[in-house]
Parts: C-alpha cells; sequence; structure tokens
C-alpha cells in the first residue's frame, strides 16, 4: 500500500504523480486513477506542470516532467551505487539481461538494468512498473511482503502461497512465459543491512536460451549476485 503522510494536499498530488508515472493520461483517467474529484485532480495537475513534475505529451496527455528526473540526477541511493558494480558482472557471466526491481503498492519498477551486447533481448526499460502477479521478481518481492499485499496480490496472480513458501524456503524463484510469453527468468532476494527485503535482482532472457527451469542454471549466480549487494549495502 502506498504511504500517506496525514499531509491531505501532498497525498493527493503525489497520488496524481503516480498515476502519470504509471501511464500518461487525460484529466478523465486521472480521476478515475486517483478518485480524486475533477477540480482537483485539474489544479494538481496544472501545479506540478507549472513546477515541471509534469509535462504535456503532443495529444495533450500528461506525463512525468523534466524536474523529476533532475532532481533524481542528485539523489544518492547507495541500492544503485551498488547495483552499478554489481549488475556489469552478473550480465557478463550469463550473457543475459539483467534488473534490479523495488516494490511499490501492488506493483514492482525496474530501478536498474543492463542489456546484453548482442542477440535476443528481454528489454525491461529502468522506470517500467510492472505487476506483482507474475514473474519471478514479482514472487520473490511477493514472498516477504506484508501478508495484508500478499493476500491481494494473490487473487490474482498465476501462483499461490505455495509458490511462495518455496520461494522463502530455497532463497530464489524462477518464471517461464509468466510474465511475457517466451521469456524466463531468475530472481533472489537483496537485503539491507538490517536484512530486509528491499530488492530482487534477476536475470531474464528467451526461454530457447534459459529454458523453462532456468534456475538450475542460473540460481546460484543470482544469489551470489544478491549477497554482493547485501555486502555492498
Amino acid at each position: 500500500m502506498r504511504q500517506h503522510s496525514g499531509i491531505g494536499v501532498l497525498d493527493k498530488a503525489m497520488a496524481v504523480l503516480y498515476a502519470v508515472a504509471e501511464q500518461p493520461c487525460g484529466l478523465n483517467e486521472l480521476c478515475t486513477r486517483t478518485g480524486l474529484p475533477r477540480a482537483t485532480a485539474h489544479r494538481l495537475a496544472v501545479g506540478l506542470e507549472t513546477h515541471r513534475m509534469l509535462a504535456r505529451d503532443a495529444a495533450g496527455s500528461w506525463r512525468p516532467g523534466p524536474a523529476l528526473s533532475e532532481l533524481a540526477t542528485t539523489a544518492e541511493d547507495p541500492l544503485l551505487d551498488a547495483a552499478a558494480v554489481i549488475l556489469p558482472r552478473l550480465r557478463e557471466i550469463t550473457g543475459e539481461s539483467v534488473q534490479l526491481y523495488r516494490l511499490d503498492g501492488h506493483s514492482r519498477i525496474c530501478v536498474a538494468a543492463l542489456e546484453p551486447t548482442s542477440g535476443l533481448r528481454d528489454t525491461v526499460p529502468v522506470g517500467a512498473r510492472l505487476p506483482l502477479t507474475a514473474g519471478s521478481a514479482a514472487k520473490v518481492l511477493l514472498a516477504w511482503a506484508d501478508p495484508e499485499l500478499q493476500r491481494g496480490v494473490l487473487a490474482d496472480a498465476v501462483f499461490g502461497e505455495r509458490a511462495l513458501a518455496e520461494v522463502r524456503r530455497r532463497g530464489w524463484a524462477q518464471s517461464a512465459a509468466e510474465r511475457s510469453a517466451g521469456v524466463a527468468s531468475v530472481s533472489a532476494p537483496v537485503r539491507d543491512g538490517s536484512s530486509q527485503v528491499i530488492a530482487a535482482v534477476s536475470v531474464s532472457g528467451p526461454i530457447d536460451r534459459m529454458g523453462r527451469r532456468p534456475g538450475a542454471r542460473w540460481a546460484a549466480d543470482l544469489v551470489a549476485a544478491a549477497d554482493a549487494l547485501h555486502k555492498r549495502l
């Protein structure tokens, strides 16, 4: 669940930002996604646009604005600093696409990604928001998530509680053609200094290369990469 600060106008503005980040939209769709009255949603979106936190595309829909990326470049993120060291080596070992995901509400967000230099690949751009209902990274993030979130997601997921229990037991997850046809993946949990799961590191690629049980091939490397990230945190 998204956090609330108790400051009404700030929480509503953040709801607008998250809704637009999910997918560019006009006023009607913005109201649907946020549940805000039309006048409130419009006033907040226009205000955020004034501060360049939102911008309009050619169709007139709101999208994330340039100020967001400008502010992001000044932020320090130990996880991303660690990923900049570990992910290139993981890509070199596997020869496949590698990603790092964080949990955000009922979704997961790709916060770092590298692609192989040649051949077919599973391209997940940084900033992409994917569901928690399918894929190995979704299983990892959900396996250690709040029980209330688990119950809400599992109702629509392609896997069940038994799969999450298995992920917790062995310490990694795999999938084949769950999130996208023809794509397989393996993921492992990344823990912070207090051993809380804060992210999932993943390798993904065509099933033709990775197989339908990609964990047999790459799980040990994923777990090692996750441990290396943990040590740097």
